[in-house]
This record gives C-alpha cells, sequence and structure tokens, in this order.
C-alpha cells in the first residue's frame, strides 16, 4: 500500500482558496473511495494550492491518480496546473506536484504531508522541500517518504508529464506508529523554517506575504483523519516564561 498525494493550484486568484471550491472537492471525495482507495481526504490548503491524499493498494495508484485528477478538474475555478500535464515528455508544462511514499503491512495508514506555495515560483522552494525530506529520512518510526524534488520533467502514475517548472512541491512521510507523528512532523517543520523566507500556516490561510517568500502547510493524516499541525506546533514552540 502507498500514500499518494497530488497538489494543484485550481483556484480564481493567486492567493487563497474559496469555500466553494473546498466545499466543491470535498462534496466530489466520495468519486475517489468508490475507485478503490481505503481513504481519501483534502489534507492540505496552502495558499491557493489544494492537495488531495490517499491511501491505495499499489496496483491501484494509476487509477487513484486518475481520478484525483477528475475530481480537480471537475471542481476547478481555473484549469491551472491541470494545463501542464501531457502525455509525452516534451510538451510537458508547470503543472501539478505529486508524491507518494510505502506503507509498511500490518500498519495503520498514518501519514504527514507538506504542502508548499510560492507567489512567483521562487526557484529555492525545491531546497525547503527537500530539507524537510532529508531531516526525517533514517528517523525512527519513519516507513518510508517521498523522493527528494528534482530539477527535471517528471512522471506521475498514470497521468503523464510535468515540467521542471512544476514550482509547489508535495512531500509525504508515512509512519510506522503514532507516537512518531510529533518527532517526524517536528524535524520537517524546524528543516523547512530554517530556511530564507519560509512560513508556516494555518490550513486555509492565503499567501499574503511579501513575493519572494514561501509558505508552508503541514496535515497529519492518521487514518483517513485530518489534524492540521500548525496549531499544536505553534502553542509547542512557545517560550514558557
Amino acid at each position: 500500500m502507498k500514500a499518494i498525494a497530488i497538489g494543484a493550484d485550481v483556484s480564481s486568484n493567486d492567493v487563497s482558496v474559496s469555500k466553494m471550491l473546498i466545499k466543491d472537492i470535498e462534496d466530489n471525495l466520495y468519486r475517489i473511495k468508490n475507485l478503490g482507495a481505503e481513504k481519501v481526504g483534502l489534507t492540505n490548503i496552502t495558499g491557493d494550492d489544494v492537495v488531495i491524499s490517499a491511501f491505495v493498494e499499489d496496483d491501484l495508484v494509476e487509477d487513484i491518480n486518475n481520478g484525483i485528477i477528475d475530481v480537480l478538474r471537475d471542481c476547478s475555478e481555473d484549469i491551472g496546473d491541470l494545463k501542464g500535464i501531457s502525455k509525452n515528455k516534451e510538451e510537458a508544462g508547470e503543472g501539478i506536484s505529486y508524491a507518494e511514499a510505502k506503507l509498511k503491512e500490518n500498519r495503520y495508514p498514518d501519514a504527514v504531508i507538506l504542502a508548499f506555495d510560492t507567489y512567483a515560483g521562487e526557484s529555492f522552494v525545491g531546497d525547503v522541500a527537500n530539507s524537510a525530506i532529508e531531516a526525517a529520512t533514517g528517523m525512527t518510526g519513519l516507513s518510508d517518504i517521498s523522493q527528494k524534488i528534482k530539477n527535471e520533467v517528471k512522471e506521475i502514475p498514470g497521468v503523464g508529464f510535468v515540467s521542471n517548472e512544476t514550482d509547489d512541491p508535495v512531500v509525504v512521510a508515512t509512519i510506522e506508529d503514532m507516537e512518531s507523528v510529533g518527532s517526524i512532523a517536528g524535524s520537517m517543520i524546524g528543516a523547512a523554517l530554517g530556511n530564507k523566507n519560509v512560513y508556516l500556516i494555518e490550513r486555509g490561510t492565503p499567501s499574503y506575504v511579501i513575493p519572494g517568500s514561501v509558505i508552508l502547510s503541514v496535515s497529519a493524516f492518521l487514518n483517513g483523519n485530518i489534524m492540521d499541525l500548525a496549531i499544536p506546533f505553534q502553542e509547542r514552540t512557545r517560550i514558557l516564561r
């Protein structure tokens, strides 16, 4: 089984996601469930980007990926990142973001999902995402983590190709036991925020930052339940006096 996540800008503006778009996507998630996904959810809302995540059997990854794209296309206010998808490598454009990670057998489907949004395609966002991946790699309690972001054309199983201009990466880490969520997510958040001009936001916060910045949302996807980790980590990192 795998945890998969697809992120896309299908909003009508460049800074936020409307309540209507959120409702439309959530109302259509049953279609992905009907294709065979064990769990599915709208896990991250970051600036003008949304991320649909799912837990799926390996042989259903392509079908579920296609199903997610269909839902995004049917609910979109603007075709946005979907128009960058191409069936051939040469015609791929700026498109959707994709991540997947393996789940160990006989474990609850638990994952941490990071999503990034840039206002003007800030070039350092890939390095920010990769620093979060590097921080979690090898940690106790981590089952698997998605591949590092590379400056190259990427093939998304069952969907097609997107170019290296794709600029709002998604990272997925699968977790062996629930008690490891805090340490793994904390290491990833800390590594990302250690980079210049990176800001942690609550799920659904518009990207009201000075251009040249990157925003980051972090969700725990625990057996189908979605938890915004920005809020508890904000409390945890308060300086006690």
